[in-house]
């Protein structure tokens, strides 16, 4: 029976393992298509909404850099190979870019219910300084928050395994509390902002349809933001739900038992993997859903393949007649002297 337990726990912490370096490739190459994406747009147009996403791509990008380290320490069966000044390091980096994410995800929602809702344009130099003072202050909330971690993070040893965990002087209790703060801060009150927003929006929108007939723009709207809030809450509810029931039992109000035990050993990794998983979701669903992000993409991919076609075209490879494809490129050369990306498409 024991050996078939270690068994499965094994087989979990190697999948979880292999998933953390999945989304660490997919999350690098996600977030650096959202820098560049972001660069080719910067001359073009600014707005509160997209210096978020940068902000955003930003966090999610150095919280997949800390992924190889948690992969190795999964793998290892939570045995922490890099010694304490690392622990300290990567632990915060990790806790620091998660307030940061979920702080620049609520600070979207704001932003993009208040932009349409208000019609205001953030184009002025007034509200670009602001932007960045509200970046900044997000930044610090989450340094502030993440102080804890960095404090009382170190590497313990138990049962001969050197572990890099939190280690509070005053026992269970302190960390509970920490926990509690946590789910408040980075999971419950931004849901109810993030809902809140939303839910406003969708409303607004309902009511500008039904006066001007704009039933697809309603349609997308509605799609767009149930899978922005369902993808939050789907992939950080259950690791939250989990650390509340550890909270409930640290301060003795839930009694230990074997379900606790079970669902903390086998359940829980798994939903820290879910819960970094949202890390390579938010590039795809806050820039590559939208319109313009898309022909972007479509514009990159068509120039790194440009000399592929270009051989096509001189005869090396060929599944079109050569006077289709000339006319073709002939087409979509032509706006490439108007400078703008935007007319490639």
């Amino acid at each position: 029976m024991l050996l078939s337990t270690l068994f499965k726990l094994d087989k979990i912490l190697i999948i979880i393992s292999v998933v953390y370096s999945a989304v660490c490739v997919v999350g690098l190459v996600g977030n650096l298509l959202v820098f560049f994406l972001m660069k080719e747009r910067q001359g073009r147009k600014k707005s509160t909404i997209n210096f978020f996403v940068l902000n955003l791509a930003v966090t999610d990008f150095q919280f997949v850099l800390t992924l190889p380290f948690w992969a190795v320490d999964t793998a290892l069966d939570f045995s922490w190979p890099f010694g304490d000044a690392m622990c300290k390091i990567i632990l915060s980096v990790t806790v620091m870019n998660m307030y940061a994410s979920v702080f620049f995800l609520t600070a979207m929602s704001i932003t993009r219910y208040w932009s349409v809702a208000s019609a205001l344009k953030s184009r002025s130099r007034r509200a670009r300084c602001s932007v960045r003072w509200v970046s900044a202050l997000l930044w610090l909330c989450a340094t502030a928050a993440t102080a804890p971690t960095s404090m009382f993070s170190t590497v313990t040893s138990i049962a001969g395994e050197k572990l890099c965990l939190l280690k509070f002087p005053d026992g269970q209790h302190w960390l509970a509390l920490y926990h509690l703060q946590k789910i408040l801060v980075a999971f419950v009150m931004p849901m109810l902002i993030v809902s809140a927003c939303y839910l406003l929006l969708l409303r607004f929108i309902r009511q500008r349809s039904m006066n001007n007939n704009y039933p697809k723009r309603r349609s997308k709207v509605t799609k767009t933001v149930t899978i922005v809030v369902l993808s939050f809450f789907l992939c950080w509810m259950p690791n939250h739900a989990i650390t509340f029931w550890g909270v409930l039992v640290k301060f003795n109000m839930v009694r230990w038992d074997k379900a606790y035990y079970t669902i903390h050993t086998y359940v829980f990794p798994l939903s820290v993997c879910l819960a970094h998983v949202n890390s390579c979701l938010n590039p795809v669903l806050y820039c590559l859903m939208r319109r313009e992000f898309r022909k972007m993409l479509k514009d990159l991919f068509w120039r790194i393949s440009l000399p592929y076609r270009l051989s096509t075209i001189d005869g090396q490879s060929t599944g079109v007649d050569l006077p289709i494809q000339s006319f073709w490129l002939q087409r979509r050369l032509e706006p490439c002297s108007n400078v703008s990306h935007a007319a490639l498409h």
